[in-house]
């Protein structure tokens, strides 16, 4: 007798597949899930069963016990109201104190939490009474105030006593995102996409999956093939939509992977046929148990002869996860992202989970969501990545994002087209913030802009406290390892400035994790952008040694630092990072080259020409230009091109230099994307011995 799977015999009948599932469970056929099968003749029984009109009695019993469920619920806010503690104090409710009923005396006393500075209307507002009965009570204690005055935090808790009520001091963000919380009506509520987050270790195909899914491709412009930011996009399926979140597979990322876990209700969980479960596998595992998301695993790379498929199955029974065709609740889908195998499969099992796990969201009332990634554009300012959550954006939103806020002037989707609103689960890029925010702070939109600035003001006058550490001896990482054995440093601060700041927290993180007995690494600045003057000044002051990663320093910053002695160390790989202050703990550096700067040239004018290409009109500015050294293109502080020169001329001549304050016409090797103000870095390297 042939049977069928109850997903598949749900979209035959029309209804979800937890529908189905309560339906066969209550006719004796038992299911556990939507993976499970049925014989053909249950099957015709549940389809006939499906197609019988409902009784209305049933209905109405339904409805009614809503309405006494309701009524019942309604009771404990008419309690704790301050109009009905006068009645409970009455005489009658006297002659009951030794009854059970005097348990509900503790519930005469109402606890609020208000911010420090509240105006007398908003203190009316929170104790529910009129603000003349309170502008009396202040009267009769000789106080005049009018309803706009700000009121002290202690006078203001002596009236609310009055009233039974104890007043509780928070922050003004944290009150406003309460209220931002409240329940949602279930008539507002609406089916919102799955957000998927996509996990796994390094190389296991996370990006090459998403490519493929997508039908683009991206994994080549990412450096040393490994995803380093945080991504959102969005795919359709046979009518629905998914988000994707895809975050990076290098152990130095765990804390952006949690934070997209945390941000999603579906972890796909890639693991290569070839490879099985590597360390960053069992994070990927925890995180998303930790954050109580459903995981479906992606056997990928199954076309490669070493596959097996059984053996990765085998392995993820160790970390609790087992196949569904094993007996257990796990989905294992079987897939080749390089030749577009099992992704339909995928696709439909996400839809399927989501289905089960019914997400809703109410796209009526004021957004609010999360900072997926966050960086600084030389020409359209800070713009961040936004997942919206709950809530539509739209343009003209004030918003906050801890200290950052400001009125939304763009929003841009994942196709690169501007959009007027996002609906819960869409992920926009937006602009028109104050600053930069960090890359996993809750955004909220706000009734104005009046209001987004005070809420960030109280974050930015909570943090104002910078704590710099004098030392006169300055550290660098050649010589760390002596001053460890000589009990020299007991602390290596370290700044970091990174292209994103979802960068920024990897790599902080990921260095801290670096400590031991002799030594503790503390990360004590984190920024997004070029290194400036003010990130030298600070790891003077503060001692400590600047990593950058994917950034480079401002050219005044370069001859302070030098100046300063200050060690400046720049990455694009976060590998080397990492492996260098590994190795300079153990006093295991080996001799390297340095990078001595020959000079700067500003890109003044471009020429294009169609059989050579494009000469650079160029400026040099300070040094000289070598015909023989490397060339470093650099644009808003981030370095577009290093290479070699292809052409140095001075008007129609070949050149083997030119000095400061000439112009020259520059050719790169294999490159034509240069743009006027663009600066040209000239630099040779030398070996220097430790």
């Amino acid at each position: 007798m042939s049977k069928i799977r109850v997903h598949e015999l749900a979209k035959q009948i029309g209804v979800t597949s937890k529908e189905l599932i309560n339906k066969l469970n209550e006719n004796g056929i038992d299911v556990k899930n939507h993976m499970s099968s049925v014989d053909e003749n249950d099957a015709k029984k549940v389809i006939a069963l499906f197609q019988q009109k409902p009784a209305a009695s049933p209905k109405k019993n339904k409805k009614s016990t809503e309405n006494k469920n309701e009524n019942k619920a309604a009771q404990p806010e008419n309690v704790d109201t301050p109009k009905n503690n006068h009645k409970k104090s009455s005489k009658k409710d006297k002659k009951s104190e030794k009854s059970p009923e005097t348990i509900q005396q503790l519930s005469d006393i109402i606890i609020i939490k208000v911010p420090k500075n509240i105006t007398l209307k908003e203190l009316a507002n929170k104790l529910k009474q009129s603000v003349s009965q309170l502008i009396k009570m202040l009267m009769s204690q000789g106080l005049m105030f009018n309803q706009n005055q700000i009121i002290e935090f202690e006078q203001a808790s002596k009236i609310a006593e009055k009233f039974n009520i104890i007043l509780e001091e928070a922050e003004e963000m944290e009150l406003f995102a309460q209220e931002l919380n409240t329940a949602d009506d279930s008539q507002d509520l609406v089916e919102r996409p799955p957000v998927v987050v996509v996990m796994g270790h390094v190389d296991h195909g996370k990006t090459s999956l998403l490519d493929a899914i997508r039908h683009t491709n991206v994994i080549n412009t990412e450096a040393g093939g490994i995803t380093q930011h945080i991504g959102a996009y969005t795919v359709s399926i046979s009518g629905k939509t998914i988000t994707f979140l895809d975050t990076p597979g290098h152990e130095a990322f765990t804390a952006m992977r949690m934070r997209g876990a945390q941000a999603t209700d579906i972890a796909v969980l890639v693991v290569a046929a070839d490879d099985g479960i590597m360390p960053q596998t069992i994070e990927a595992i925890n995180h998303a148990k930790a954050a109580g998301v459903e995981i479906i695993v992606a056997i990928n790379k199954i076309d490669k002869p070493g596959a097996n498929i059984d053996r990765v199955k085998q392995e993820l029974v160790e970390y609790g996860l087992v196949a569904e065709d094993w007996g257990g609740q796990t989905i294992c889908v079987p897939v080749s992202a390089k030749n577009n195998i099992g992704i339909d499969d995928l696709l439909e099992m996400i839809i399927l989970v989501a289905q089960m796990k019914e997400l809703k969201a109410n796209p009526k009332k004021a957004a609010c969501g999360i900072i997926i990634e966050s960086k600084l554009d030389r020409g359209r300012g800070p713009i961040a990545t936004v997942l919206v959550q709950n809530g539509t954006l739209e343009i003209g939103n004030p918003i906050v994002a801890a200290s950052s806020f400001g009125k939304i002037r763009a929003m841009i989707n994942d196709k690169g087209n501007r959009v007027k609103k996002a609906l819960p689960s869409t992920p926009v890029e937006i602009l028109g913030l104050s600053s930069v925010p960090n890359a996993g702070e809750m955004f909220y939109t706000t009734e104005s802009e009046k209001q987004a600035r005070q809420l960030a003001e109280s974050i930015i006058n909570k943090n104002k406290m910078a704590m710099i550490k004098e030392s006169t001896a300055k550290i660098s990482l050649d010589d760390l390892f002596s001053q460890i054995q000589t009990g020299g440093v007991k602390e290596l601060n370290i700044i970091v400035k990174a292209d994103v700041q979802g960068s920024v927290e990897a790599i902080k993180n990921s260095l801290e994790r670096l400590s031991n007995e002799e030594v503790k690494i503390k990360t004590i600045h984190g920024g997004v952008g070029a290194i400036t003057e003010s990130d030298i000044m600070l790891a003077s002051a503060s001692n400590a040694i600047i990593i950058g990663f994917n950034v480079r320093p401002e050219l005044s910053a370069k001859s302070i630092a030098e100046s300063e002695k200050v060690d400046v160390r720049l990455y694009r790989i976060i590998y080397d990072a990492i492996e260098d202050i590994k190795l300079a703990m153990k006093g295991l550096l080996d001799p390297i080259f340095e990078e001595k700067i020959l000079g700067h040239a500003q890109v003044r004018q471009l020429f294009k020409i169609s059989s050579l290409g494009t000469i650079a009109g160029s400026y040099v500015t300070d040094g000289k230009i070598l015909r023989n050294s490397k060339i470093r293109l650099i644009r808003d502080g981030k370095t577009i091109y290093e290479g070699e020169l292809n052409t140095l001329r001075r008007f129609k001549d070949d050149v083997k230099e030119v000095l400061e304050g000439y112009e020259c016409g520059i050719m790169l090797n294999k490159f034509n994307d240069i743009k006027e103000n663009d600066v040209m870095e000239a630099y040779v390297m030398e070996e220097i011995p430790r």
